[in-house]
């Protein structure tokens, strides 16, 4: 039996292992630290307390999974307009999530470059997503088993480009860390929504394939 449906399915297992590791990783990193909020503290000072070496680790293997999804993406839906566009600024994403994790701010003696460094890649990712996503939309809308993510990733990008230009222009005070934590959640489900989408499709085309696969074997054999 041919390898190659478990290979064509590591994007997808990755987006879906990878979203519910960091989402988890988060919520129970940051709770055991005493005095740090999920409500009022960013996601970046986190990583100056005693466990900010897992947020770290967390956000380097994010950009990682994130170009590893990519490409199952670009495997995997029909080319339309914007594709090729929607998926190098995905791909993007995920090394601008590795930028985040290496260069912190926020700390006393830190140098002046990493804040810089991380306060562009922060609000950068906070636009690349939902450009890049609702450049996919089309690609999505146009092939028949993936029409059904078409509406969805026209709500979370409308939905992520409302939320960090809120972010941009408003004040969050005392809840700054939630708006952050929800900005983060909605393109973590977003990835998770699609990866669960296309493992599916791939568990259901399994079948179809063997059976081709084995009436070439047969017909080769005559």
């Amino acid at each position: 039996m041919s390898k190659r449906p478990s290979v064509n399915s590591v994007p997808a297992i990755v987006g879906i292992v990878g979203s519910i590791v960091v989402i988890v990783g988060d919520l129970a990193a940051s709770s055991s630290v005493p005095g740090y909020s999920l409500v009022r503290d960013s996601v970046s000072s986190f990583a100056w307390t005693s466990l900010g070496w897992l947020q770290t680790i967390c956000f380097l293997a994010m950009g990682l999974l994130w170009e590893i999804f990519a490409a199952g993406l670009f495997f995997n839906i029909r080319r339309a307009r914007g594709f090729y566009a929607g998926i190098v600024l995905f791909a993007l994403c995920g090394f601008v999530l590795m930028l985040i994790a290496a260069f912190h701010m926020g700390h006393t003696g830190a140098p002046p470059i990493d804040a810089t460094i991380h306060t562009i890649a922060s609000y950068g990712l906070g636009l690349l997503f939902p450009i890049a996503i609702l450049s996919l939309a089309p690609s999505f809308k146009s092939t028949p088993n993936w029409k059904g993510i078409f509406i969805y990733t026209l709500i979370a990008g409308v939905l992520a480009l409302g939320l960090i230009f809120g972010a941009l222009l408003g004040e969050q005070r005392g809840w700054f860390g939630l708006y952050e934590r929800i900005i983060i959640l909605n393109a973590l489900v977003w990835v998770e929504v699609v990866a669960i989408h296309s493992l599916r499709l791939l568990v259901k085309q399994e079948p179809k394939r063997q059976s081709l696969q084995s009436g070439a074997d047969r017909g080769g054999g005559l």
